[in-house]
């Protein structure tokens, strides 16, 4: 069977010579359904069924529910003789009555699977829900290629008029597709989600707030669908209960390669927030230099800053000229967020001078060396600094980091706004650099 490609969003009407039509769902909801004439009447749209398929689910059937303790009716797709605007005709049942409708693995009904659930909106990246459905019907077929999230579908979803209030707000389905069209079954199927090769593309923030709307299986096959990095980077903006709910459903091969992306600190504040069984569950996931030092910061409220540095940071001479530096910048494998400033240092004994925004140095001429740029002296943490300390100063200065030096200015790491400040314990909101 050929695939049906949906026509350009412009078109909102049948053609000339009526090649194709698009409808709304919730027009066709509760519209009666006849065999022969308007007159004879077996009842009213419930639902469609459609079957999962790519790129778009195709109806196999039309759904009606009597109610009053009579049974349900499944009216196949291929009995289906034309769809008028007062009502939906069909052939007569070939024995005299349709079979009650049986739910299957791979089939999906609009009212029951899609309507007002919850769908995370790659354009928009947010949160939204499932107003109306829009549907395309060509050649004697009928395909599910778009959800609508505007405040149109929520009018026509409510039946309070067909007039468009706002824009229009279309998601094409290959956007809305279950994670796993294998898996899915009608039961288990309560949100919706973007596809697999699209998570990677969405802010953690947006992931984790996707995931705390979630539970269950469908919460389980979100988070498993993304790289270890990016499932580190999204476990720690999640919620603590959606931390603990994630962490009890991960296989123990997942749940460490999920602990090596994350740093020291972040495993400390994530493994604060889980229970006791958790904890000495994964505890043996980590490297033995890793988990003493996180039972450490655990066991101590007053972790020094010593234990809560990072050596991803970026360090020259101060006679770097700023072409050689932003060359090397460039060919480094660093992660973008580690990157934010330059600390210029002694090449022997890394005493630290002077720290230059990546900013200023970008807008410098190529040959202008680093210690015409750099500001000195430098705010540092000592090695010393707890936790508390360590937050109120990222709250006075609001940098992304802050260096972490001995007692004669030997630079031993950095520690990072969002180690610190997301602590469980400390209830401020992370702050940019300036």
């Amino acid at each position: 069977m050929a695939a049906m490609t949906p026509p350009a969003r412009n078109g909102e009407t049948a053609t000339a010579n009526g090649h194709y039509r698009l409808l709304y769902f919730t027009d066709l909801m509760k519209r009666p359904v006849c065999t022969g004439t308007v007159q004879q009447r077996i009842g009213r749209l419930s639902d469609i069924v459609f079957q999962l398929a790519e790129p778009y689910p195709e109806a196999i059937g039309l759904y009606l529910e009597h109610g009053w303790g009579k049974p349900t009716e499944m009216i196949p797709w291929d009995r289906v003789v034309k769809i008028d605007d007062d009502a939906i005709f069909v052939a007569p049942p070939p024995n005299g009555a349709y079979p009650p409708f049986v739910d299957q693995p791979g089939w999906i009904l609009i009212d029951k699977h899609l309507m007002g659930r919850t769908i995370l909106d790659t354009d928009g990246r947010r949160t939204e829900v499932v107003n109306d459905v829009r549907l395309l019907e060509a050649r004697g077929r009928l395909a599910l290629v778009d959800v609508d999230v505007s405040f149109n579908g929520f009018l026509r979803r409510w039946g309070l008029g067909r007039r468009n209030w706002a824009q229009e707000r279309l998601i094409s389905w290959k956007y809305v597709q279950p994670l796993s069209l294998e898996d899915a079954v009608p039961t288990d199927r309560v949100r919706l989600s973007v596809t697999r090769q699209q998570l990677a593309e969405l802010p953690e923030e947006d992931l984790a707030d996707a995931l705390e709307e979630l539970s269950g299986k469908e919460q389980e096959a979100l988070f498993l669908a993304l790289e270890p990095e990016k499932a580190a980077e999204t476990l720690v903006e999640a919620e603590p209960r959606a931390q603990r709910q994630i962490v009890s459903n991960l296989p123990p091969e997942q749940a460490r390669a999920v602990l090596e992306e994350m740093s020291v600190p972040e495993i400390a504040n994530l493994f604060s927030s889980l229970s006791h069984q958790q904890l000495v569950e994964l505890m043996p996931l980590l490297s033995g230099d890793r988990a003493d030092t996180v039972e450490k910061i655990l066991a101590e409220q007053e972790a020094p800053a010593r234990e809560l540095i990072s050596t991803d940071y970026l360090a020259w001479p101060k006679e770097a000229p700023t072409g050689e530096v932003l060359t090397a910048i460039r060919r480094s494998s660093l992660d973008p967020k580690n990157i934010s400033y330059v600390y210029v240092v002694d090449p022997g004994d890394r005493v630290l001078h002077g720290v230059v925004d990546l900013r200023e140095l970008v807008l410098a001429r190529d040959e202008v060396p680093l210690a015409d740029l750099m500001s000195s002296p430098v705010v540092t943490a000592d090695e010393h600094d707890i936790r508390d300390e360590l937050a109120e100063m990222f709250e006075k200065y609001h940098y992304r980091m802050i260096p972490v030096v001995d007692a004669e200015d030997h630079i031993l790491g950095v520690v990072r706004a969002k180690d610190i400040m997301m602590s469980p314990d400390i209830r401020v909101r992370e702050h940019s650099d300036v």
